[in-house]
């Protein structure tokens, strides 16, 4: 009995210091609002470093999936980009980390899909949330001490189709692409096969078919392009736990340079 005891006490202690740790992460992210010329606003949590101006640091954006759609500015935290604050990473990988939040029933890619297939496009005008995101990192650059050589994206799910976006649809603005459990328009894979991509999905995934992953693959490869792949076995849709908190995924991010 006294075992059980003590062993529920701990628990319960150990719970307390992950939330705690957690409640301190997502502090560190300050509330911001980036507003257009045409009175349009996208909400996003902004991690800074230890902040120096001598010095010019990488930037990430972090696109979250559909579940965490809204305007409450606090949901896209819920996965994958704490991994990024984590004291370790920070410390290692000293970055800009930015995560806007889409509007309900919107998304951060516009793809045209195919009725009964997973062959997309890419339409020239891009969604109102990832016009906004361009625009917002655009005053990013200018307002921050960004190094433009060291522009990173990376998103889950929906977020996943967004990172296949914005390379698409801005192939010279990023230093490297990590899409998981996304998809994107395998025709224009030329204008990207240069990017460094590291690709994640899981086996089993329900929700989004990892055959729009495994596409993305084959075509960036038969443009000879050299993409990381990871597909996890008998993973569904979660497969972002075993993406963010590899180790050498984020060893390899940070290597990248235009």
């Amino acid at each position: 009995m006294k075992k059980i005891i003590l062993q529920s006490i701990v628990l319960c202690l150990s719970f307390l210091c992950f939330n705690k740790k957690s409640f301190s992460q997502r502090s560190a992210f300050s509330y911001e609002k980036f507003t257009n010329g045409k009175g349009d606003t996208l909400l996003y949590r902004q991690l800074l470093p230890d902040y120096d101006t001598l010095r010019k640091y990488p930037l990430v954006i972090f696109l979250h999936g559909s579940g965490e759609r809204g305007n409450d500015n606090e949901s896209q935290l819920k996965w994958g980009v704490m991994n990024f604050a984590e004291e370790k990473n920070m410390i290692q990988h000293p970055a800009i980390i930015i995560a806007p939040q889409c509007p309900e029933k919107m998304r951060w890619s516009n793809f045209l899909m195919k009725k009964n297939s997973t062959e997309m496009s890419l339409p020239v005008s891009p969604s109102k949330p990832m016009e906004l995101l361009y625009s917002l990192i655009q005053k990013l650059i200018k307002n921050l001490q960004v190094d433009t050589n060291r522009i990173y994206i990376t998103g889950l799910s929906m977020g996943g189709f967004g990172t296949y976006d914005a390379i698409e649809r801005y192939p010279h603005l990023f230093a490297a692409a990590v899409p998981v459990c996304g998809g994107g328009d395998t025709s224009k894979i030329s204008s990207i096969a240069h990017l460094p991509i590291w690709i994640f999905c899981g086996a089993e995934d329900a929700a989004v078919n990892p055959k729009f992953s495994l596409e993305m693959l084959e075509a960036l490869t038969k443009a000879g392009a050299h993409p990381g792949f990871t597909q996890y076995p008998e993973v569904g849709h979660f497969s972002w736990l075993g993406a963010y908190t590899d180790p050498l995924m984020m060893q390899w991010l940070f290597r990248q340079h235009k």
